[in-house]
């Protein structure tokens, strides 16, 4: 099992930057793929950003690329996501999620491949 807990989060006006982070323990020995999604009321959630576990390579959605980053302390298993220039479309319940499958191709950024997810800290952006 791998728990993820999240924090970070928060009321921010537009053009302003959050972090969250979202700490993973048990066996993460078992991670493949790390990803933030997101969800906004009405809507289906969404991939935000996926992370190989081992490598770190990363993979974003258009909607965020260039404004938002994931990183990863490897000494803390945990995974950063700095946004920058938030815009109120950012906002929504984003959720960190974990997924130990490795049968499957490229990057998981269907929620359904993933285990594991945190839950949930909520970001709102205001105009």
């Amino acid at each position: 099992q791998v728990q993820l807990v999240e924090s970070g989060g928060g009321l921010v006006q537009a053009g302003g930057s959050l972090r969250l982070s979202c700490a993973a323990s048990g066996r993460t020995s078992s991670i493949r793929q790390m990803g933030w999604f997101r969800q906004a009321p009405g809507k289906e959630r969404e991939f935000v950003v996926i992370m190989y576990w081992s490598g770190g390579s990363t993979y974003y959605a258009n909607s965020v690329k260039g404004r938002f980053t994931i990183s990863r302390d490897n000494a803390k298993n945990t995974v950063h996501l700095q946004m920058n220039s938030l815009k109120p479309e950012d906002t929504a319940v984003y959720y960190c999620a974990a997924s130990s499958s490795s049968s499957g191709i490229g990057y998981y950024t269907s929620e359904n491949r993933y285990d594991y997810w945190g839950q949930g800290t909520q970001v709102t952006v205001s105009s």
